[in-house]
């Protein structure tokens, strides 16, 4: 009897230090963040540009700029995915959790903007797509709203917070072709700089 309880207790013990090991593992998205701050912050000023009138261009140009934003994002994320598979920490609860959470959103996104390409076509009218900036942000702000909730991390909380104010503003911008600088600067704020904060918490071991 006296066997099986220590069993029952090392067990609970080592359940109970991998709860912990999970919590203290830092998160791994860091680099897929600042991509995707880059690339689609970079798409958003060439999208200010053509609008403008400072680049002159067949008008679906805009269109096929973002496909290629989302195929090079897509090319860049496949790496960085396998790169991640290799360091410690991956397989932790808060990672494969932060994870399926920004794996949604990028679903959710590319569902989305599919729907408001599908909606513009139909209507003939291409001013549906100055949803997407809103749209975008909603889903960040969610999946920063699970990160903090599975890290207890309250610059998290905040990045969140900021995600959902930033949909808000550049809404206001909807029928200004500043929407597109705007949302520039909304997403260094809510992925570049996060992302870049994140990759510098790694450290060379992970718990």
């Amino acid at each position: 009897m006296a066997r099986d309880t220590q069993a029952v207790q090392d067990d609970i013990a080592y359940l109970r230090g991998l709860a912990h090991e999970g919590r203290n593992a830092p998160l791994l998205a860091g680099p897929i963040l600042v991509t995707a701050g880059v690339v689609f912050g970079s798409a958003s000023l060439v999208q200010w540009a053509i609008q403008a009138g400072v680049i002159n261009v067949n008008p679906w140009a805009q269109l096929w700029l973002w496909v290629a934003a989302g195929v090079i994002f897509a090319g860049v994320l496949t790496v960085l995915i396998g790169r991640m598979k290799t360091k410690p920490g991956f397989h932790s609860a808060s990672n494969r959790s932060v994870g399926a959470a920004w794996e949604a959103v990028g679903y959710g996104i590319f569902v989305t903007w599919l729907a408001l390409v599908a909606l513009s076509v139909k209507t003939g009218s291409w001013s549906w797509m100055a949803v997407m900036p809103t749209a975008v942000l909603v889903a960040y702000g969610s999946a920063w709203m699970i990160g903090a909730a599975m890290t207890r991390t309250r610059w998290m909380s905040l990045t969140a917070l900021a995600s959902y104010a930033g949909a808000v503003v550049v809404a206001w911008f909807v029928t200004d072709a500043l929407i597109f600088p705007v949302f520039t600067a909304v997403l260094v704020a809510v992925a570049l700089v996060p992302g870049l904060i994140l990759m510098r918490q790694e450290p060379s071991e992970i718990v």
